[in-house]
């Protein structure tokens, strides 16, 4: 059967259409033959966002940007997406626009809720969200800083300027003069630290055997430390205590006048008596020494005994008068 030259040229021109609808279709990243739901998004700005970019949910492509165009007079850019049926997710669900890499690029991502609402359908405009990329997030860091830095800037400057107006020449001079006294004072610090490093070094072996001393009185002491916890003190303490105590209840008993002491302490007339007596104990052996024979006589061959004489400065005859005189 032979084909007539227009029924050719036919089919080539319908070849060539269904090639254009579905190259076309493959430009733009929308499958003909695919039942997608078709969402809206309103964004103030897309930054560069082409048609044909990917769509994901939790980094899964679920379909793609079909579509850029003016929402309105206001200037706010409507973009449809186009998803697949896969995955269901609340009308509520928010599409972002994030940044796909450090040099730029931009993709948009569903951020699904469950929140019990109504899932989304064909049609539905999504909220819109604008994700900071690293370069605005750096300008957010970077501009408090550099506030900072200007205003820490403009400070040193003004610092500098009141530094200056109060470095005068009679002030610099003052400075640089201190500065070399300062440097002088180091070196004297650097010549007695040599002086001391040389001492030391000179007084090497006393200083060893200093501190062999120390070590061996520190020894000496832990010892006698051990000695005398090891010792009774607690006993001794006790026993000493008892002995206080028995020596205050002595010294009570004398205070209140109980005992011999305690009446020797109270008593007067006792007192009075024993020095008494002490005393007229003292004359007579003084008496006996200086007249014996007022007391001993003795006769070998029978003589009578003689009379006593009562010697001259008889001192028991000389106390009595100042013994009157202190009773009158």
């Amino acid at each position: 059967m032979k084909i007539s030259r227009e029924v050719k040229t036919g089919i080539i021109v319908v070849a060539g259409i269904i090639a254009f609808v579905f190259g076309l279709s493959y430009l733009k990243s929308s499958p003909l033959f695919e039942n997608n739901k078709t969402f809206y998004a309103v964004y103030d700005n897309v930054g560069g966002l082409q048609p044909g970019t990917q769509v994901s949910i939790n980094g899964y492509n679920v379909g793609n940007v079909t579509n850029i165009s003016f929402k309105d007079n206001s200037g706010k850019l409507l973009v449809t997406l186009s998803i697949n049926n896969e995955f269901e997710f609340s009308k509520n669900s928010t599409a972002e626009l994030f940044d796909t890499g450090i040099i730029g690029g931009k993709a948009v991502q569903i951020v699904p809720i469950f929140d019990n609402s109504p899932n989304a359908e064909s049609g539905d405009t999504l909220q819109s969200k604008i994700k900071p990329g690293i370069t605005e997030l750096v300008q957010q860091k970077l501009t408090p800083l550099q506030l900072k830095v200007e205003g820490a800037v403009s400070n040193a400057d003004s610092l500098l300027m009141n530094v200056n107006q109060i470095l005068d020449d009679p002030t610099k001079q003052q400075l640089k003069q201190t500065i070399v006294a300062l440097n002088e004072l180091v070196r004297s610090f650097k010549g007695s630290a040599d002086n001391l490093n040389v001492l030391l070094e000179n007084n090497k072996t006393q200083l060893d055997s200093s501190l062999k001393n120390v070590n061996h009185i520190t020894t000496n002491f832990s010892k006698l430390s051990d000695s005398l916890v090891n010792a009774d003190l607690g006993g001794t303490l006790a026993e000493f205590q008892t002995t206080v105590g028995k020596l205050n209840g002595i010294l009570s008993k004398i205070e209140k006048g109980e005992g011999s002491l305690g009446k020797l302490h109270k008593d007067d007339a006792l007192y009075n008596n024993l020095a008494d007596a002490s005393k007229e104990l003292d004359l007579l052996l003084q008496d006996f020494r200086l007249n014996p024979k007022r007391y001993v006589n003795v006769s070998v061959f029978g003589k009578k005994q003689k009379d006593y004489t009562l010697p001259e400065n008889d001192p028991a005859e000389e106390e009595k008068p100042s013994e009157q005189k202190e009773n009158q």
